[in-house]
Order: C-alpha cells, then structure tokens, then sequence
C-alpha cells in the first residue's frame, strides 16, 4: 500500500511492508524472551530491532495476555517512563510506539517522550471494552495527540471486523485524527478457528483504504494449533508472516526481526518478479 505516515515530522512509507519489533517491559507477558526489565535488557533490544532492520520500537508495559494481571495506570506510567529513557537514549531517531489501551499513558509518552505512535491494543479481558464504551471520549483523547493511531478490533468475524474499524475510522476522522492504522486483533475475543478465518480474509481490509498491522508473532493460534508453546512458534510464525503480507499486511508486529524481515524482502521478489510467460528469450536464458 502507497501510504506514509507522519510520524512527528519524520515519514515512514509503507510502500514496502515494515517490521515493528517487540519490547515488553513487562514481567508476565506471555513469551518469556520477550520480558526487558534492565535498563541494559532494553538497551540491547532496542539496538537489536534498528539493527536487524526494524524501522519502529513498539514498547508496552502492562501486558493483555489471557489470565495476566493489570497494573494500575501509575505503574504502567512508570514503566514506561524508565523504558523510553533508555530507548530515546539508546536510538534518538527512532520511531517509537507505545502500547497501551490508557489515554493518560499514551498522552504521557507523546508529550514527554515524544511518542511517535499510538498503538491501542484495547483492554485487556478484565477490563475489556464493549463497542458502546469504546465512545468519542475516549478516541478524542487519542486523536488529541495528534500522531499515528493503530486501532485493534476485538470482534470475532471479517464482517464485524470491517463494520466495527468503519465506525471507528468516522469517528476518528470527525476528530481530526489524520494517520490512522488498523489491527483485526488475532488473539483477543476470538476462538483459533476465528483467528484463521480472520486470517484467510484479511486482503478484504484493503477496502479501507488504511494500512493493516498483523500481530501473529507467536501467539496461541501458532502454538496451540501446532501441540507446542511460544517459544517454539517461530517457523510457524513466519509461515504466518508469509500468509500475511500476500494478503496485503503494511506492518508486522513482530518478536523476531530478522526474520521478519527476511520474510519482507523475499515476499517483495515474489510481487516483483515476473512469470516465464511474459519474459523474452533473452530473460529466461539469464535466469538460468
């Protein structure tokens, strides 16, 4: 897709796919080897994503993972507050996102740290959102900030998943809201048979006109489909990745960026090149 986001004056394209790496300073968030609690841990995480090609640092500190327990609003702050130190220390440049479902956070992050994206991964399950509560209130709040803005649905069904971001997205842009991205959410309020019919029918979110997030990165629907748990779900994520980008995803979410992006570029040759049938003799010889 041929969009850019401003990104407090720097603009990101996603003509070509990009890769969002994961950190979680977090001490429960469901991949262990995700959890960065040291100012070195996070360090060394943030070095590592810019320098296997991620081109945004998504930073979360209050995990949403089933059965997880939600921290107040203070210490999500404060968590987020050592981290995005280290972070704008560590990359100055880089393009940071926050995740989190709390305005004031997210308010707080742009206005001290100079957050460069919202991403709302709603409520976790103790204090899930229905659609009536996700009201103009709390996406003003967002759309105040005046930055990108990723938008995650919950809901079980392409159909729902559509109607539900096309409210959204109104609402949004009555508000002024500029950039905005959306998340079908594969993992929240939805079975494993939902998250692949979901999946199977993702090129259908291009009719919106916005850029798609993917967050398949070794969740459930990979490991408990495969009898296996989070850390053995790369090869399966990556098949994933794969599925995602034909159908049109702009951004992976992702734990492991190499890989991530290994898979960008090769899905990129794939669209780039052309069949036998449309190359001259000259071509087919070449390529052999």
């Amino acid at each position: 897709m041929d969009y850019t986001l401003n990104c407090n004056g720097k603009l990101l394209s996603l003509a070509e796919p990009q890769v969002m790496g994961i950190v979680n300073v977090t001490p429960d968030s469901f991949y262990a080897d995700s959890r960065k609690q040291t100012e070195a841990a996070i360090a060394e995480r943030v070095i590592q994503i810019q320098r296997e090609g991620g081109s945004i640092i998504d930073v979360g500190a209050c995990s949403t993972r089933p059965d997880s327990t939600t921290v107040s609003e203070t210490e999500e702050a404060e968590r987020l507050r050592f981290a995005l130190t280290v972070v704008r220390r560590e990359c100055p440049d880089a393009i940071v996102s926050v995740d989190t479902f709390r305005p004031a956070v997210a308010r707080m992050a742009v206005e001290e740290f100079g957050a460069d994206i919202i991403n709302d991964v709603g409520a976790p399950s103790t204090l899930i959102h229905q659609p009536s509560t996700l009201n103009s209130d709390r996406l003003r709040l967002m759309a105040r900030l005046r930055v990108p803005y990723i938008y995650m649905s919950s809901k079980q069904t392409m159909r729902d998943i559509l109607l539900d971001c096309a409210a959204v997205v109104d609402n949004l842009r009555s508000l002024g809201q500029k950039d905005i991205i959306l998340d079908p959410g594969f993992g929240f309020g939805k079975t494993l048979a939902d998250n692949y019919s979901v999946l199977s029918t993702l090129e259908q979110m291009q009719m919106t006109g916005l850029p798609v997030l993917a967050g398949v990165s070794r969740k459930s629907m990979v490991y408990k489909l495969l009898g296996t748990d989070p850390a053995q779900a790369l090869n399966g994520t990556t098949v994933l990745h794969t599925i995602a980008l034909l159908k049109g995803a702009s951004i992976l979410r992702v734990h492991d960026v190499r890989e991530a992006v290994e898979c960008v570029r090769l899905v990129g040759m794939l669209r780039q090149s052309r069949s036998p049938q449309g190359m001259g003799e000259q071509e087919i010889a070449n390529s052999k």
